[in-house]
């Protein structure tokens, strides 16, 4: 089954703005089968078929001008040597939406558009479905915690796979194949164990030198290690916000992993039930909320920034984001029942800085919406960006 992405309506805007459109996100977040389907005008070439390579590597300049105009060229990275080529072509040419380039190793391929593309490209990421296009699609669940466990993937749904098969085969594609691509591990189960240790750590500030030693490796190879993660979209860091008013705040970043279907695979979480008497759940929900936030930033193309904030005496914001100079608060509580203390972090904040404050929000398990003077209380189906 093929549904429409969202990210699809933007990139359609900036084709006419930019000769080349750049599609990143995680593997199998769908970006083949979504350039094959919603993109039929263009030409596809896939770079990982080594005939396609090795044309592109040993003639560049036959191979654009066979591949001349309107192409995509998935798994670019595997070819470098053509951004070059392409920086002259498109100068030459001056036709607008002229290439689709897509990848799923973000390192490589930023650094090469970076080297040669500058000014001449924009920018996406596709991320595994978000709450609208599951919804569009039927996939949704009225149950939150059956679509956190199950995760997002295209896969788990439009080819019926088991999500505990999908990860487990996801994971041992990942390690075997793009890590290698990546840097040396000579242990690998040490590198998996290092990626579980990750999993019981999503939601919490990031403590590499813990990390490190529950490990057994050292400080600078973990902070390698995530690195990686990062660059494979397995996982990804949230940022302290650091305000004028308060010295005394956490500034340590927070860890969170793309998908929750992943996180709980690695977490032996196996299903609905099991979540919702996990330790985890309060972490998992919250990565599960902040995700959505995430994905309906790049799906949109919004361009918001993204914080959390904490001090050393405890006070918290789940997660900041700004849309012009104003900031909007969101607390995350993995619960039905909402409490009046459920407001506390909002409502100190918002005694630091209240005339910056645009919006404060609760997202809650539950199904219902509510106005309160101190907050909107919104349903995790009702993601407001």
């Amino acid at each position: 089954m093929s549904i429409l992405r969202v990210i699809k309506r933007e990139m359609d805007v900036f084709a006419k703005k930019y000769p080349i459109l750049v599609l990143t996100g995680p593997r199998q977040s769908g970006k083949t089968h979504f350039l094959k389907a919603q993109f039929e005008n263009y030409r596809y070439v896939n770079l990982e078929n080594p005939d396609n390579r090795n044309f592109a590597l040993e003639d560049p300049n036959g191979f654009l001008e066979q591949y001349d105009q309107f192409v995509i060229f998935d798994e670019i990275q595997r070819v470098p040597e053509l951004f070059s080529y392409l920086q002259t072509k498109v100068d030459e040419d001056r036709i607008m939406g002229q290439y689709i380039l897509s990848g799923s190793q973000n390192f490589q391929l930023m650094h090469n558009i970076t080297q040669s593309l500058a000014g001449r490209v924009a920018l996406f990421k596709l991320l595994p479905f978000d709450l609208s296009e599951m919804a569009a699609a039927h996939w949704l669940d009225e149950d939150y915690a059956v679509n956190l466990q199950k995760g997002f993937y295209p896969a788990i749904y439009d080819r019926d796979i088991p999500s505990k098969n999908f990860y487990s085969n996801y994971l041992q594609t990942y390690v075997e194949r793009d890590l290698s691509d990546l840097i040396q591990v000579k242990n690998l189960r040490q590198f998996r164990n290092f990626i579980s240790l990750c999993a019981a750590r999503a939601g919490q500030l990031l403590n590499l030198n813990s990390l490190a030693n529950e490990c057994g490796i050292s400080q600078p190879t973990a902070k390698s290690w995530i690195s990686v993660l990062e660059t494979s979209y397995i996982v990804y860091q949230l940022q302290p916000y650091l305000p004028n008013f308060n010295k005394r705040i956490t500034k340590s970043p927070k860890l969170y992993f793309y998908d929750t279907g992943l996180l709980c695979y690695l977490l032996k979480i196996n299903d609905a039930s099991a979540f919702k008497s996990s330790p985890y759940k309060g972490n998992l929900f919250e990565n599960y909320i902040i995700n959505e936030y995430f994905k309906k930033n790049y799906h949109h193309n919004l361009l918001r920034d993204f914080w959390f904030w904490r001090d050393t005496a405890g006070h918290e914001i789940d997660l900041i984001w700004q849309k012009s100079e104003k900031l909007n608060l969101v607390e995350i509580k993995a619960s039905e029942t909402i409490m009046p203390d459920m407001f506390k972090g909002i409502q100190y904040f918002e005694n630091l800085s209240s005339d910056n404050i645009e919006s404060k929000t609760l997202v809650h398990t539950g199904l219902f919406n509510q106005k309160r003077s101190v907050a909107k209380v919104n349903s995790w189906k009702n993601i407001e960006l």
